[in-house]
């Protein structure tokens, strides 16, 4: 079973950072791609985010292209979202997840576990 804790939400203004963390089960943390998602209110659930096994292919949405950077530290067993400049827009739940690779995260099958989330709102 993987266990993914997602933390480092919380209420921020337009402009400011902020950034998420994902702690991972280490059985499984340096064999696994990594991503984020999103879930705004009203919305369905969005990619953000992925990033391979050795960090060395990563892929962001259009969205939050040029603001957010995914990284992993896998001494730590940690996945990242560094999140700048933040928009009203980006307001919703977080979600970590893990999957094959970061490709079949981005454009599916998808994950396949997921973290519980983490709240991030942005005030304008």
């Amino acid at each position: 079973q993987v266990q993914l804790v997602e933390s480092g939400g919380g209420l921020v203004q337009a402009g400011d950072s902020l950034r998420l963390s994902c702690a991972a089960s280490r059985r499984t943390f340096s064999d696994r791609a990594m991503g984020w998602f999103r879930q705004a209110p009203g919305k369905e659930r969005e990619f953000v985010a992925a990033i391979s096994r050795g960090s060395s292919i990563k892929y962001h949405a259009d969205a939050v292209k040029g603001r957010f950077t995914i990284s992993r530290d896998n001494a730590k067993n940690t996945v990242y979202l560094q999140m700048n400049s933040l928009e009203p827009e980006d307001t919703g739940v977080y979600y970590c997840a893990t999957g094959e690779s970061a490709r079949t995260i981005q454009v599916g099958p998808g994950p396949d576990y997921w973290g519980q989330g983490t709240q991030v709102t942005v005030s304008s």
